[in-house]
């Protein structure tokens, strides 16, 4: 066998906080070979992307680091910054879990895989310009050519992952490092770039070092499995041994909390006469326009746009990346003007509202964004983000705040010590966590959930969809449910609605959509969605390749 790309031994992380020594990651013992794949899966928090950062000194100041990590039998732990400055990027590479925080507001996505091309390579600007736009391509950016001029924020949350998996592969690295890489894309984009590494995987016979909570990711991928809990390796061994004979109780309960396409048990929506009840949210032939800025035009993202919304019930909103959803969701509360249509929330029309009557109405809703990272303020402990609706709302101060804000991490499962950490100090899921308590502060008769889950390992996203359940029974909150994970939607939705290129193309009750599809395109959805079986999905993914060849 060749030599191992990435030799760790009794690898431990701790962290400084608040005077004590915190074990976030204990003698983690792995390699990884050429032309392999390792997943490392467990609970957020377990300390998957701990081990990650770490193993390239990409850990905050705070971080203690002992044992040994060598990539390419170059020590790395001890290693001088011009030594990690020639192996990062290059030797290896990292897709990291949020991709807003991740790539630099300031610049442009162009300037940033540029930027990577010329620091490695000798390349002129003009010959680095069109390897990039070749990348843009390769990862499915659209208008590659247009798209290099835009920054970060001019891109929704899956186009945002794919320019930072696109500057990941500029150098072909010979370790690919990717923290939860499909996070933020839909189920036909995440096939096709979990295509793209198995590809540069094969072709340049590097390894990868995934760490995922998407188990069907997982099976599709990964050739050995690595199972965290609490800093500690509980398992590991190969993916048929861990899908199919789990020895720890552990990794039992993991697998038995993914979600399965058409194997859910949801709550039946109780009969309601339409003409009755009237909709929490009514969207009327909304068309939505992103407005020209500098040399990049005008763009209409939403077209006709209709849908009605009724009191506790969810509708499961898919498409792709790009397709609309997410601007539907933020017209939906007013955090996007329109330009034709109507929309109407708990009966007040929003659609030329000002910001005062926008307040009020906004008293009302709740939005879990797709970014935790950047939607949480980093200066607030997550306490006081909680609380600041309840307390701007009027509703609650002093002690009686404090018992709300506690009692709201109780719901999302974070200990109440957790209300004076900050974000940063928060593993991706627990950031996720914060922004449900944030959105469900005001018992809202409407909740637009943007990805809420998918920052989630499968463990947490059952209680949360749990969780999510009793709580609507409880209130009776009307919900929008942005979502690429067709699973989850299975498990959630009354009914589903299916956006493509701003359109909306069907929409039908769960089974109708699931299992009786009408169109196409939605079809082609369903057939993408990994399953969390490496022979099953084996032959899913060799039926699909077959297909688009």
């Amino acid at each position: 066998m060749s030599n191992p790309i990435l030799e760790v031994q009794d690898f431990s992380v701790d962290f400084w906080v608040d005077g004590v020594w915190y074990p976030a990651a204990i003698k983690m013992n792995f390699e990884l070979h050429p032309g392999k794949v390792l997943a490392i899966v467990g609970e957020s928090g377990s300390g998957k992307s701990t081990t990650a950062l770490g193993l390239m000194s990409l850990l905050a100041s705070n971080a203690k680091m002992s044992g040994s990590v060598k990539v390419r039998d170059q020590e790395m732990l001890n290693a001088n910054s011009a030594t990690l400055r020639k192996f990062r990027g290059k030797e290896v590479a990292y897709i990291f879990q949020e991709p807003m925080t991740a790539l630099n507001p300031i610049y442009t996505i162009g300037f940033q895989v540029v930027e990577t091309l010329r620091t490695h390579f000798d390349l002129s600007p003009k010959r680095a310009r069109a390897r990039a736009v070749e990348l843009f391509t390769l990862v499915e950016i659209p208008n590659p050519e247009q798209s290099f001029d835009k920054y970060p924020h001019q891109l929704s949350g899956g186009q945002r992952q794919r320019a930072m998996i696109a500057q990941a592969l500029a150098c072909d690295p010979g370790l690919l490092v990717a923290d939860e890489p499909t996070t933020a894309l839909d189920v036909t984009v995440q096939a096709e770039i979990l295509d793209l590494m198995r590809g540069l995987k094969d072709k340049l016979n590097s390894a990868i070092l995934l760490i995922t909570h998407d188990m069907g990711v997982v099976a599709d991928m990964a050739d050995e499995i690595l199972v965290m809990k609490d800093g500690l390796t509980v398992e590991r061994g190969s993916a048929d041994q861990i899908f199919n004979r789990p020895g720890h109780p552990y990794t039992q309960q993991l697998l038995a909390a993914v979600p399965k396409l058409g194997s859910s048990k949801r709550r039946e929506l109780a009969h309601r006469d339409d003409a009755q009840v009237k909709p929490v949210l009514k969207l009327t032939d909304v068309s939505i326009e992103y407005p020209k800025r500098g040399r990049i035009p005008a763009f209409l993202a939403v077209k006709d746009f209709n849908l009605e919304i009724y009191p506790g019930e969810i509708v499961g909103l898919v498409g792709e990346s790009g397709s609309g959803k997410t601007t539907v969701g933020r017209a939906a509360i007013g955090l996007l003007p329109i330009k034709q249509g109507a929309i109407e929330v708990v009966g007040n029309d929003i659609s030329r509202a000002t910001q005062k009557d926008l307040s009020a109405i906004r008293r009302h809703t709740g939005i879990v964004f797709q970014d935790p990272a950047s939607s949480l303020n980093p200066r607030l402990p997550i306490g006081e983000s909680i609380g600041e609706p309840i307390f701007l709302a009027g509703l609650a101060k002093g002690a009686d705040l404090a018992h709300k804000v506690e009692d709201l991490l109780d719901q999302v499962e974070l200990p109440r010590s957790y209300r004076n950490r900050y974000p940063h100090e928060l593993s991706g899921g627990q950031r996720q966590r914060v922004g449900i308590a944030r959105a469900l502060a005001l018992t809202p008769d409407l909740l637009i959930a943007d990805e809420p889950t998918s920052a989630l390992d499968v463990s947490v996203q059952a209680r949360f969809l749990d969780l999510l359940q009793d709580l609507q029974v409880k209130l009776n909150f009307a919900c929008l449910f942005i979502s690429h994970d067709l699973a989850v939607v299975d498990i959630l939705a009354h009914r589903i609605a299916v956006m493509q290129n701003g359109l909306l193309v069907e929409i039908g009750d769960r089974d109708q959509i699931l299992k009786h599809p009408a169109n196409e395109y939605t079809k082609r959805l369903i057939a993408a969605v990994p399953v969390p079986d490496p022979a099953e999905q084996k032959i899913r993914r060799e039926a699909r390749l077959a297909t688009k060849n």
